[in-house]
């Protein structure tokens, strides 16, 4: 799945020398914050440091056993670290505090990875990648249940128990369009699945990226849901303004591996719905 490093190259001078307008749209600054070479920072450094929260399978997971990290973010951050030549470090960050530690100074890491949702308060205050991966709101569920909950209607009720983990996009979600079901709060995400199976609780709200990896993994979990999300989206990197150089090499390494299939089979590989090119 190598891309060829000159090419890589060669297209981030190119997007370099383009406007900024047009390659950061979605999270353009009118006076950011510089970091002047940030990618010849990490370069000289020897490695680029990942924020990743590795409680988000498969997209990004720490296994408590060894400490390694992996999933389908993590092999993104990888191929960056790869096409950058220098080894990767990843910095444990949460949902709670993540946009605290991306906006941290000193920084904590050089960017972010691993089902972060591009959204327009995210840009608002950092930047964001182009999509790597489509996104969307939905359920997890005993497979027993799975008639049951056939919309939001059939969830929010008072007597349904809907568990979240805490200070993310799944959180917002359910406090905004459930204002009759019983909001639990489970301070990890990863947990969450296990307890739905073991009717600690009804429902999960989690992402079309994470649900199916547990009903394959848990015959007990269904998701009814997956094919007609609550939301729409697309997933990809993070980082503080003022870093426009790493995200025009970040997006050149997005592009290639959509244009040459590495993504493609990267998607395949986790399960993972295919994001469409812009």
């Amino acid at each position: 799945m190598a891309i060829e490093r000159t090419k890589i190259w060669v297209l981030v001078v190119i997007l370099t020398l383009c406007s900024q307008a047009v390659l950061s749209a979605c999270c353009e600054s009118d006076e950011p914050v510089r970091h002047p070479g940030k990618v010849s920072e990490i370069i000289e450094r020897g490695k680029v440091l990942v924020g990743t929260t590795g409680d988000y399978r498969p997209l990004s997971f720490r296994e408590p056993e060894t400490g390694e990290y992996w999933g389908f973010g993590i092999e993104i951050a990888q191929e960056i670290a790869k096409q950058l030549g220098v080894k990767v470090e990843f910095v444990q960050t949460s949902w709670p505090t993540l946009t605290a530690d991306v906006l941290a100074e000193p920084q904590k890491f050089d960017f972010a990875i691993g089902g972060i949702t591009i959204t327009d308060a995210r840009c608002e205050t950092m930047m964001m990648s182009e999509g790597y991966l489509a996104n969307g709101k939905t359920i997890l569920c005993r497979a027993s249940d799975s008639e049951r909950y056939q919309s939001l209607v059939d969830i929010d009720k008072p007597e349904v128990r809907v568990m979240v983990n805490p200070g993310g996009l799944n959180e917002k979600f359910a406090h905004e369009k459930l204002t009759h079901a019983t909001i639990v709060v489970h301070q990890k995400n990863e947990e969450i699945p296990t307890l739905v199976a073991e009717g600690v609780a009804d429902v999960m709200i989690t992402e079309i990226t994470e649900a199916p990896y547990y009903v394959r993994t848990d015959t007990r979990l269904a998701a009814p849901l997956l094919n007609a999300p609550f939301t729409h989206g697309e997933i990809g990197v993070l980082m503080p303004k003022g870093q426009e150089d790493l995200l025009d090499f970040i997006n050149g390494i997005i592009r290639w591996m959509k244009s040459d299939g590495s993504l493609r089979r990267l998607h395949e590989k986790y399960g993972l719905v295919y994001a469409p090119q812009r």
